[in-house]
């Protein structure tokens, strides 16, 4: 009896990334949606460059064709640059203005978000489980930063709560409050890296590693934390 072989089926391809175009042209499709001043930003940091490009070119190489090449070259290459940095920006704060409001938003910045010379964790350090309100801890230049996320009525208790451990071990280091909600002094999610650069240096890198090294012995108080969202995987919501 002849012996019947059956070739195992291929395997199921993975589904392919999308090309780098692909990825920017989907930012621009969410930025836009988003933030509708964002397109005249965008269009202004390519075409003015450009224009100033090709009116240098007639200027001073209206002779001079390599010149001439060159010069609108330069500044097709300077717009497309400003093009891309805008972008880069303006879907940031399009991305965490989604999350706006949402436990664990700050975690969110504050993982993504920061820059050189700050440090800090998604994870708050103290939360209430009641209200979801929570509070944040960054070392940097500055110092410390507490960020309270929630209304300030209702964070600034568990801000001086916090202010006292820290102060507790850690008696000369400078500590600011910031506050992220909804009052109208509060500072808009997006600003909070920008915030916390301007708080005035008062530590150096060494010191930044020490502090950040002592207040880790703090540990966390043992409530329920909402861990940070990640904005670049946010969704957007469907239309009704």
């Amino acid at each position: 009896m002849a012996r019947t072989t059956t070739t195992p089926a291929p395997a199921a391809k993975a589904p392919k990334e999308p090309g780098r175009l692909k990825q920017m042209y989907q930012v621009f499709q969410m930025t836009t949606r988003y933030d509708k001043t964002a397109i005249w930003w965008l269009v202004g940091a390519f075409v003015i460059p450009t224009l100033l490009g090709v009116a240098l070119s007639l200027l001073l190489s209206r002779d001079n064709i390599l010149g001439l090449v060159l010069y609108i070259i330069s500044g097709v290459l300077l717009g497309v640059l400003l093009f891309l940095i805008i972008l880069g920006r303006r879907a940031e704060r399009a991305a965490y203005s989604q999350i706006e409001g949402q436990a664990g938003a700050v975690g969110a910045v504050l993982k993504s978000g920061l820059r050189r010379g700050w440090t800090a964790s998604e994870m708050p350090v103290a939360v209430s489980p009641r209200t979801q309100d929570a509070v944040y801890r960054a070392v940097g230049r500055g110092g410390v930063a507490l960020i309270g996320e929630g209304p300030r009525s209702r964070t600034q208790p568990m801000l001086e709560s916090e202010r006292k451990n820290v102060s507790r071990i850690l008696p000369n280091v400078p500590i600011t409050f910031v506050y992220v909600g909804p009052d109208a002094e509060s500072t808009p999610l997006y600003k909070l890296p920008t915030k916390l650069r301007s708080i005035k240096p008062a530590l150096r890198k060494p010191e930044i590693l020490a502090v950040s090294n002592r207040l880790n012995s703090l540990g966390r108080n043992g409530l329920p934390i909402p861990k940070g969202m990640d904005p670049t995987k946010t969704r957007a919501p469907r239309p009704r």
